[in-house]
């Protein structure tokens, strides 16, 4: 019986490992050849004119609610972020995560698991505010801009985000309209083992901020919804 139960989870085994290396090999590509200079920066400007990023410094505020779980509003001026999940809420404090406050149930915390939520908290943060805001961050002092050559003889901006220690750590190759308006990325992360999956910039939407904001990103089997959007002073 032992022996009969141990061939069938050898068998179960392999086939996982065999269908994981058939997705890895059918979707994974590597990052291409690309070239810093003028080019590239001449793309990236192009891309910021389209989603009106001169509005974006302009505005205060940003609100949205991340696959209608996570909830946020963001003062930029301050650097401070509400996140609100379920009966947690969070004061962030992204000059000092220290001074954080957090509330559960609508009763303030001041001891454990205070800083677990506001760790949590700060990587909810940290994945869903890229969702919404990347294109925007393009020109941030950590990040490098190339472009590439795509196929049909067209550019693609590849940006890469360095660490502190000056080490590439993600780069994505945004796609762009011949207006500049980001359609979709390519990505390279450290989470991710398989190189180029694409992500759809869907349903953009004007705020009354005057800049466009992403509703929608399509992923393999996945779909990432941005809702009640808002950017204002």
């Amino acid at each position: 019986m032992f022996a009969k139960l141990f061939k069938f989870l050898i068998v179960t085994f392999i086939v996982i490992l065999l269908l994981g290396a058939g997705v890895y090999f059918s979707f994974h590509q590597p990052i291409p050849a690309s070239k810093a200079g003028p080019q590239a920066e001449e793309l990236a400007q192009k891309m910021l004119k389209a989603i009106n990023a001169v509005n974006y410094q302009k505005v205060r505020y940003l609100e949205w609610t991340y696959n209608d779980t996570h909830h946020y509003k963001w003062d930029k001026l301050k650097d401070h972020v509400h996140v609100k999940w379920d009966d947690i809420s969070v004061d962030l404090n992204l000059n000092n995560y220290a001074l954080s406050e957090v509330s559960m149930g609508g009763v303030k915390m001041h001891t454990d698991p205070k800083e677990e939520l506001i760790e949590k908290a700060t990587s909810f943060f940290e994945n869903d505010s890229f969702w919404l805001v990347a294109p925007f961050q393009i020109m941030d002092p950590n990040v490098k801009r190339y472009s590439v050559e795509l196929e049909d003889g067209s550019y693609g901006l590849l940006v890469t985000y360095f660490d502190s220690d000056k080490q590439p750590k993600d780069s994505y190759l945004w796609l762009l309209n011949q207006d500049g308006f980001p359609n979709s990325f390519k990505m390279w992360t450290q989470d991710n083992p398989i190189g180029g999956l694409q992500a759809s910039w869907d349903e953009w939407k004007v705020t009354d901020g005057n800049i466009f904001l992403p509703s929608k990103h399509k992923l393999l089997l996945r779909t990432i919804s941005l809702s009640n959007l808002k950017a204002y002073k």
